[in-house]
Order: C-alpha cells, then sequence, then structure tokens
C-alpha cells in the first residue's frame, strides 16, 4: 500500500512548545493507528503531533503544549478496563479551532466559564458527559502530567460519535508520568 501512503493527505498541526521533550517521542510511538470507525491515522505536518479521522475535520494530538496549573477548570478522570486512568481537562472551544495556529486556549491560560464542573456529576462518567453533541469543538488536555498532551475534537465528530475513543489514547499517554490528578 506504499501508493496510498504517498497520497495521503498532510494535516497542518502547530508545533507544541516542548514537542522537542523525550517523553513526547515515547507517547508518539505509543499511537494507536485508529481510533475506531472512520478515524484512521492521517500525517501530520509537525514533530510531536498525530492526527485521525477526516482530513478536511480531523481529531488532532501535540504533546508538549503548557502544562496546567491548579485549576477551576472541569476536570474528569477516564479510567480504562486496563486500570490506567488519565485526567482531562475538558474545554469547549467557543469558535472552531484552526488546529494550524494553536490558538485554541492551549497555552493553559484560558478558563472557559462554560465548562466549569457540575459539583453533583459523576468524575468517572466520562467526557462525553460534558458535551453537548456538536455544538462546538472540544479539547482535552492532560492534567497533572509534564509534558502536557491535548486533543483536539471537532464539532463534526462529537455530533457523530462518543468521544470515548480517548480511551484508546491511554497507553501512549501513561507514558507520562502522572504527577497530580483532579480533585
Amino acid at each position: 500500500m506504499p501508493l496510498l501512503a504517498g497520497c495521503a493527505s498532510t494535516v497542518g498541526v502547530a508545533v507544541a512548545p516542548d514537542a522537542a521533550d523525550p517523553a513526547c517521542a515515547r507517547v508518539v510511538l505509543a499511537l494507536p493507528e485508529s481510533l475506531g470507525d472512520g478515524l484512521d491515522e492521517l500525517r501530520t505536518t509537525s514533530q510531536a503531533t498525530w492526527a485521525w479521522g477526516d482530513p478536511t475535520d480531523p481529531v488532532t494530538l501535540r504533546c508538549g503544549v503548557a502544562v496546567p496549573g491548579p485549576t477551576t477548570e472541569q476536570c474528569v478522570t477516564m479510567e480504562t478496563a486496563s486500570g490506567t486512568s488519565i485526567d482531562w481537562l475538558v474545554r469547549a472551544d467557543a469558535e472552531p479551532a484552526d488546529t494550524g495556529s494553536g490558538s485554541n486556549g492551549s497555552d493553559g491560560t484560558e478558563d472557559d466559564p462554560d465548562a466549569t464542573a457540575d459539583p453533583d456529576a459523576d468524575p468517572t462518567a466520562g467526557p462525553d458527559a460534558l458535551l453537548d453533541p456538536g455544538s462546538s469543538d472540544w479539547t482535552f488536555v492532560t492534567y497533572g502530567r509534564d509534558p502536557a498532551v491535548e486533543v483536539h475534537v471537532p464539532a463534526a465528530v462529537v455530533a457523530e460519535r462518543s468521544t470515548s475513543f480517548l480511551d484508546a489514547l491511554s497507553p501512549a499517554i501513561a507514558q507520562v508520568e502522572a504527577t497530580r490528578a483532579c480533585l
């Protein structure tokens, strides 16, 4: 299939500030080729990035984004069947992000007032419990890991499927040791 690979679309993804961190190489090497039906691997333009799905509206991953400090943002613990748990900050993007610009709050400084926690919400319910499908793009940033990993999910993907595919990223994300956890 080399001919198909040569014709594959390349997705422009902005490099993260700490993409050269050796832990990012471990993360990228452990990423799955597919996140499920229709979300197959795409080529990207930058170090420590990955993409899946439709090249016009891909799910993208960037390793080496700014590590979030203590925050009041919505933090969700996703536990997998293998026992791995990953803490994610969940951010609704007011406007669909340009995957090539890096201007979607990935620097850890923007707080989204619409992404505040429901004190009665089940923190193990997973990220879909927080989503209004298809209304906006969503960005998930690992919490308590350095370097941090950001996953951007376009509204078109959220409208068509659950974001439970994030659990497929857990073995790769677990390559970076957790030093803090959601409260």
